[in-house]
């Protein structure tokens, strides 16, 4: 890779699928500049453009429009340079069940061009390193969902690429599994490899990410440090739950305290614009309205916050 040159760069980025009336926008003007040694977060719910914007970006699907380079090579162009640089570890990667773990990971380094004397070392060194050197001889049908995606990750390593892909590495993992890749990917990170991340899970943007992006409806509607977009929302959100033939009226009531704000369906939302301590005002106008409360809780703003205040909804996966 060039000294130069950004690890990703998209500029006005566009691919449309269809024509007509019936043409769908997944990507409409996607601009990225990824930092070189940075985790960034691309953040968003399915359907929102993230996968779309991988794939355009690993050379697997040809843009629309705009210009994409990797390290700092153009995706359309230079497709094979920038294949080289690059380990993807996307969310449907399909894995053979019938191959063992280190079956692949010998026939990934024949498919790079690696010297057939590294491909028993280099296996080996990466199946310790993501914990699998155990199961390195077990068939991959007999992998669990964290073991796969911790062998798909080791697949995407082998010849120790300058730039890393992770779609949505963690979804579907169980909680300890989860905190295990993150880990490795801070690992990574630390040597000097870039990552790209696409998730929709929000504490995963909080514990790895230096910088973040939102899309929806393939357009950045935020983008920015975790911590800085989380203090331009301001006040906390108090979300409130009432019988339903309530909610109207209980709405207008929350109006004197704030924005209402979208809230998860069932609930009422409202940035307390004084702060937590009018959490007991509410809780009294509420009361003398005769309505009674069935659920209270306050949150300080956070990246749902954000999401929701740029779209108008709740991002999925922000209370998994």
């Amino acid at each position: 890779m060039s000294s130069n040159s950004l690890p990703i760069e998209a500029i006005g980025l566009q691919r449309y699928f269809g024509s007509g009336d019936d043409q769908v926008k997944a990507v409409d003007g996607v601009d990225l500049q990824i930092q070189q040694g940075e985790i960034f977060g691309f953040l968003g719910p399915n359907g929102a453009g993230k996968s779309t914007t991988v794939r355009i970006l690993t050379t697997l699907l040809r843009p629309t429009g705009g210009v994409g380079r990797v390290a700092g090579y153009d995706v359309v162009d230079q497709a094979n340079e920038v294949r080289k640089n690059i380990g993807v570890a996307l969310q449907d990667a399909a894995i053979d069940p019938l191959m063992t773990g280190s079956e692949l990971l010998h026939l990934q380094a024949v498919l790079y061009g690696l010297p057939k004397s590294t491909h028993a070392t280099k296996a080996g060194e990466l199946l310790e390193r993501v914990g699998l050197t155990a199961a390195g001889n077990r068939r991959v049908g007999t992998y669990s969902g964290g073991m796969r995606r911790r062998l798909d990750l080791a697949l995407s390593l082998i010849h120790e690429p300058t730039v890393l892909f992770l779609d949505e590495p963690t979804t579907g993992l169980d909680p300890m599994s989860r905190i295990s890749l993150w880990e490795e990917i801070r690992r990574l990170n630390d040597e000097g490899t870039t990552v790209l991340l696409t998730t929709q899970y929000l504490e995963e943007a909080d514990q790895l990410t230096e910088r973040i992006a939102i899309i929806d409806h393939g357009v950045i509607v935020r983008k920015g440090r975790p911590t800085e977009l989380k203090a331009e929302v301001g006040c906390p959100t108090l979300f409130v739950t009432v019988d339903s033939e309530a909610s109207a009226t209980a709405s207008d009531l929350l109006t004197a305290f704030g924005e209402l704000r979208p809230s998860p369906e069932g609930t009422l939302g409202v940035g307390l614009t004084a702060g937590p301590s009018e959490v007991s005002n509410v809780v009294r106008a509420l009361d003398e309205a005769g309505i009674t409360l069935r659920n209270l809780e306050l949150r300080e703003p956070s990246l749902d916050d954000v999401f929701a205040e740029a779209t108008g909804h709740r991002l999925e996966g922000a209370d998994t």
